[in-house]
């Protein structure tokens, strides 16, 4: 008997663990793609999680190869897609970028990445 408690409490507890991880909000897509070449400079970044967003923690920033700013400074989460954060761009020069986000899921856990992307000659 005593050895079922046991293996129920671990059963439980793995259980529990697995929620835990799949609360936090992981970065689904991005447009433009991660390690994409795009032709044209594009007007934002749009990027979707997993998770819906806390839009007075979360952001995004743009920068080129130089680690200045490209973008617009208006990052947001969209209100009619609480799981979409997007920044409006300068017009980008061909290149790399790098995208830095960070964010707060509604039910509190930060994520952070980065990843890059190139406008093409």
């Amino acid at each position: 008997m005593k050895s079922i408690r046991t293996i129920l409490m671990a059963v439980s507890l793995l259980l529990a663990g697995v929620t835990i991880a799949g609360a936090h909000a992981h970065l689904q897509r991005a447009d433009p793609r991660a390690k994409s070449t795009v032709r044209t400079s594009p007007a934002q970044v749009r990027l979707w999680f997993t998770e819906q967003l806390e839009p007075a923690f979360s952001s995004v920033q743009v920068v080129n190869e130089s680690g200045q700013r490209v973008d617009k400074g208006d990052s947001q989460v969209d209100p009619a897609e609480p799981k979409q954060l997007h920044i409006s761009l300068t017009s980008l020069s061909p290149g790399t970028y790098k995208v830095i986000w960070r964010v707060l899921s509604v039910d509190g856990h930060v994520t952070k990445g980065t990843f890059t992307f190139r406008v093409g000659p």
